[in-house]
């Protein structure tokens, strides 16, 4: 073996433990900190004053505002006499620092400041909890001062005991590290102990003002509060039992997340607590899930909209960090303790497209993350002062590779390091001088002259002089960190590190690199866990378990039992064979398994395993609370949603993905559709093949499966190419158009509500269409939901009483979202509802059989969300939006007031002047009606062209409104119908670019200047010959409107018109080439944006 590559024993045997000798004595930063607890108890008393001095202030100028208030009422003012007089007593016995007990006994305000004495974390809870906000005034009742000063006192006290920003409350041996760059000064304490305090406290005085003036009520709560009897800050108050102790409170959304099937195997679960309960921390798409195993609950951490690409937690598992990739990317902090986000940094990368890794210090004050973009930003946050900008920046160059890990040094939270497959980086963060220093030395094949193999992960080394890095060939790099030595008056320059070992440490590539008490741990991809000592001598190994390649390793914050005579830990594989006492730990592999193990006995559990590739089918039983989860690695599951428990499961051979699952009426079978188009009929409760063979009729992936009503037959569709297809025994009955401009995107029977049967049907344009189901003549366009999306499925939701057949609802889902809607649909906004449900997109949907559940599944997002509807909550939405045309005249700029239904009205009430002739000396005919041949012309004045297709459906959807139930036909519309029309048929963002650019990409060529036009020539020919043509003279009459040569418009009055269309000279009027920005402003004449949104005036 070569000098450049040792054994584990020889790379850092004495050697190192010599080095590490030297490097803690030639480093003087790591050394004891002079007692930064008494500094803080100096600024805490300073603090205290100030405010008790404000505090007095207040209440005397509260006296005098209540005196003039009561003068004149001669039994209240004895009582303020007597209040005044007992209350200044106790102000001259606070200010003398004389301490008297009260026969009031604060029994409460104790228990409650012993609680918080002992769960104090953070400068927020400090803050929080000890020095609540209050408004000084008018003084109270005398109970109440005297427990208002008694409280002072008990807080008082307590200030002395407590350390600001103790976030770990680590060990006092951890206490006497610090950082290279800490001063005994304590400058640094002050910067990040004292900051939220004075921030606390200026707030409050910015506040006292104001406060004073508010009522009497007010002020009593707020003392109660300050007293302890009132509520306190959740964040300060809690205890680790509290996350799953919430007491569940009346649902507030249309739509809740009620639990989460599966998880994201790319990122990290985190062992939370183990104490008391087992409780896991893990991502399930763009939620992170806090999982008790013994209680079987999960607790939502809900708040981003892109899937979450990372996430860590601080050492004591009390904060969680989360972080996303996509549009407006978030960074969160929350409470582990309570669910509760504590600070939320929003821009975190507004030049990149969010995260892609992130550490928390072990002292939980600062944050580094590492941006997901070309020119990758590495930024370090003091998210405990609820900054908005980052402490510090720096942008790594391109030739570093993108870095994908990151940590801190666990005992310097100046310090950190990550990598990237080729690359890694050590930094050193200068507070002082604003300024992150890094060091990153090429490492190739020649440096060792051996195959280093790509990086995976890296950490500090355990005797803190070193950096080791893992590499997928089984190799740690050692990178020696040279640090200058520190001078008061010089400044020598940053550290750096420089490549020291290549240490062939074992066969299997590293996948996980950590440290753990005094072992160096490792996990590989073939699932093997192996412990070292700081010498790189291995200690004790787990080669037996037969797991899959390890993504992460998370141990127990409890420490190790001390083993007993009942202690069944195994021997380690030194000489001495010492117990290898062990915390418990994690284990998440590749394959998305998750596993206990007890160390004490080597106990392995399996906690869940879930589908590690794209979840794309489901199906619920149609009377059992079952829903069967199909994946495109060939695996089914089956679960009981009621109970949250996972039944069973079925495997299928490799290359056999499955698309869509279905069951049948009975709920007996289950058909399956595969990717390579096999179809398989299963028993329901074994998952075994119903049938010898599967049917195999195609070669591409089966995407629908349906049961007839009687299960004899079954149906599946596939997707293929309609240009290249032919005739192939299967006899197409009917096709109907549905529409001109817009594809349909799904369809469904809709529900008896009316003596007529529709098929409604959802198209690309947010429209919903009702087509008779006879005639398939269109009967009803509406406006649908409006979600960014068009629908992509709805279903009907299933009643769960004869009562409820009359009052019917559509669950759906778009590209992201699942969402409810009231029947019937009449285009009021308030009767539907939709939330975030799989940002990367949803793969489709199911609902129970009771109507109570909604489930959609993410596709490669790998999970399954169950919503709980509430359907009271959306009754109660429609009920506050309004009634009659309420919630319509929400739908137009300026709502019912505003300019554009001013001159709607105009506009209606001009076409009775029009169709009565508008030179007529008869007498006018007054009415709230105009005729149906008006109504195309009051829709184009007023900024909506309706298509004489999308006409003719108007016309038949007013004229048979009322047919079916009175046999007669309607020929006339009021303003408030017009209305509803109006908004229901016109595009829902009124004009926008988008739809012009798309049909000049069709319709033309790519000029000079590179965009898309068509010729004068071929412009005019498409008008009178493609689509709904034009003649020749109602071509020339529109352009002599569009023109301004005829004031009245198209088919307009002969007494008006000044010009003939057969007089116009289009060469003229027209330029030799078109774009589709001249089209639209120069020939139309419209407003047009690119953004979305408005009522297309």
């Amino acid at each position: 073996m070569s000098d450049a590559e040792e054994a584990p024993r020889e790379a850092t045997g004495e050697n190192g433990e010599t080095e590490m000798k030297e490097e803690e004595e030639a480093n003087p930063n790591y050394k004891e900190v002079e007692d930064p607890q008494q500094e803080s108890k100096d600024d805490t008393l300073a603090w205290r004053e100030s405010q008790e001095e404000e505090r007095k202030t207040g209440e005397e100028e509260g006296e005098e505002e209540e005196k003039e208030e009561e003068e004149g009422k001669e039994d209240k003012k004895i009582v303020m006499e007597e209040t005044e007089e007992k209350a200044g007593e106790v102000q001259e016995k606070e200010a003398s620092g004389i301490q008297e007990e009260t026969t009031v006994e604060p029994q409460e305000v104790t228990e409650s400041m012993i609680r918080l004495e002992t769960q104090i974390t953070d400068s927020q809870s400090i803050t929080s909890g000890i020095f609540p906000k209050t408004q000084r005034g008018s003084k109270s009742k005398l109970s109440l001062q005297l427990e208002d000063a008694e409280t002072d006192e008990l807080l008082r006290e307590l200030s002395t005991q407590i350390e600001f920003l103790d976030l770990d409350q680590i060990s006092p041996e951890e206490q006497q590290i610090s950082s290279p760059e800490r001063q005994p000064s304590g400058e640094l304490e002050e910067k990040t102990d004292r900051m939220p305090q004075d921030e606390l406290g200026q707030e409050r005085r910015d506040l006292e003002p104001e406060n004073r003036e508010k009522g009497q009520e007010r002020r009593v709560s707020d003392i109660q509060s300050k007293a302890g009897i009132s509520r306190e800050s959740l964040v300060s108050s809690t205890t680790e039992d509290i996350l799953f102790q919430k007491d569940k409170s009346a649902p507030v959304y249309p739509l809740t997340m009620t639990w989460s099937f599966g998880w994201n195997s790319s990122l990290p679960v985190y062992y939370i607590r183990e104490e008391r309960q087992r409780v896991l921390l893990y991502v399930c798409a763009h939620t992170a899930i806090i999982y008790n195993v013994f209680r079987n609950n999960q607790y939502h951490l809900q708040g981003h909209a892109n899937i979450i690409s990372c996430l860590c937690v601080s050492e004591d598992r009390r904060w969680i960090a989360t972080a996303d990739k996509g549009p407006d990317c978030l960074v969160i902090i929350w409470d582990s303790f309570t669910g509760i986000p504590v600070h939320t940094i929003f821009d975190s990368c507004p030049e990149g497209n969010g995260i892609m890794a992130m550490a928390m210090t072990h002292d939980a004050k600062y944050l580094a993350t590492i941006s997901d973009a070309e020119v990758q930003k590495v930024c370090i946050w003091k998210w405990t002062l609820a900054v908005e900008t980052p402490a510090c920046t720096l942008e790594l160059p391109t030739e570093y590779g993108v870095q994908n890990y990151v940590t801190f040094n666990p005992t310097n939270n100046k310090e950190l390091v990550s990598n990237s497959k080729t690359r890694a980086i050590y930094y050193a963060w200068y507070e002082e001088r604003d300024t992150l220093a890094h060091s990153a030395p090429v490492l190739t094949e020649k440096t060792f002259n051996k195959l280093v193999g790509k990086f995976s992960q890296s950490i500090f080394h355990l005797n803190l002089t070193q950096i080791l890095s893992a590499t997928m060939e089984g190799k740690l790099v050692v990178w020696d960190i040279h640090r200058p030595p520190s001078s008061a008056s010089t400044f020598l320059g940053f550290p750096y590190i420089k490549p020291c070992k290549l240490v062939h440490l074992q066969k299997e590539g590293i996948t996980v690199l950590t440290t753990i008490d005094s072992y160096i741990v490792t996990g590989d991809i073939k699932g093997n866990i192996k412990f070292y000592d700081h010498t790189l001598s291995i200690v004790n190994w787990y080669s037996h378990l037969k797991l899959g390649a390890i993504r992460t390793l998370s141990f127990s914050k409890t420490p190790a039992t001390p083993p007993t005579e009942k202690s069944n830990y195994p021997p380690d594989c030194t000489l001495k064979g010492d117990l290898f006492v062990l915390r418990n730990f994690i284990i998440g592999t590749s394959d998305a398994a998750v596993y206990h193990l007890t160390t004490d006995g080597t106990k392995l559990e399996k906690l869940f395993v879930e589908p590690k590739d794209a979840i794309c089918a489901i199906s619920c039983h149609p009377y059992q609370p079952l829903i069967a989860i199909g994946s495109i690695c060939g695996m089914i599951k089956v679960w009981n949603y009621e109970n949250k428990q996972y039944l069973f499961s079925r495997v299928f051979e490799k290359g056999l993905g499955v698309q869509s699952l279905t069951y049948n009426p009975e709920g007996a079978l289950l058909g399956a559709g595969f990717t390579e188009g096999t179809v398989y009929v299963l028993d329901a409760m074994s998952l075994e093949n119903e049938s010898p063979e599967p049917f195999k009729y195609s070669r591409t992936s089966v995407t629908h499966i349906s049961f007839s009503h009687d299960s004899q037959y079954m149906a599946t569709a596939i997707e293929y190419d309609l240009l290249r297809s032919y005739k192939d025994h299967l006899e197409v009955l009917d096709i109907h158009h549905t529409d001109q401009g817009c594809y349909p995107t799904c369809m469904v029977w809709y529900p008896p509500l009316t003596r007529e049967l529709f098929l409604l049907i959802c198209n690309s344009g947010y429209k919903v269409k009702l087509f008779n189901a006879t005639t398939k003549m269109c009967r009803k366009t509406l406006l649908g939901p409006a979600y960014g999306s068009p629908i992509e499925q709805t279903q009907v939701l299933p009643v769960r009483s004869m009562a409820e057949l009359q009052k019917r609802y559509l669950v759906f889902i778009n590209r992201d979202k699942v969402g409810l809607q009231i029947l019937p649909v009449d285009g009021n906004p308030h009767k539907t509802s939709a939330i975030v449900c799989h940002p990367n997109g949803v793969a489709s949907m199911a609902v129970s059989y009771d109507g109570r559940y909604a489930f959609t599944a993410g596709g490669h997002d790998r999970s399954v969300v169950q919503w709980k509807i509430t359907l009271s909550v959306l009754e109660a939405a429609v009920s506050l939006g309004g009634e009659d045309l309420t919630p319509f005249y929400g739908l137009l700029s300026g709502g019912r007031e505003g300019k554009f239904y001013r001159e709607l009205e105009d506009y209606f009430y001009y076409s009775q002047l029009r169709s009565q002739g508008i030179d007529t000396m008869e007498t006018r005919k007054v009415s709230e009606h105009i005729c149906l041949s008006e109504l195309p012309f009051v829709m184009r004045a007023i900024g909506f062209y309706p298509s004489e297709e999308k006409i003719d459906d108007i016309f038949n959807e007013i004229k048979f409104g009322e047919y079916v139930d009175t046999g007669k036909l309607i020929d006339k519309i009021n303003l408030p119908d017009f209305l509803k029309v109006y908004l229901n048929h016109k595009p829902p963002f009124g004009n926008t670019m988008s739809g012009i650019h798309k049909s000049f990409e069709v319709l033309g060529y790519t000029n000079s200047k590179g965009k898309k036009a068509i010729q004068r020539e071929d412009f005019l020919r498409l008008l009178v010959t493609k689509g709904e043509h034009m003649t020749e003279e109602e071509m020339l009459d529109c352009f002599a409107s569009l023109f301004g040569l005829n004031p009245e418009g198209w088919k307009s009055e002969p007494a008006t018109s000044s010009v003939k269309g057969s007089e116009i000279c289009l060469e003229e009027e027209l330029p030799d080439e078109i774009t589709a920005e001249i089209f639209a402003t120069e020939i139309l004449g419209l407003t047009i944006s690119e953004d979305s949104g408005q009522d297309g005036q």
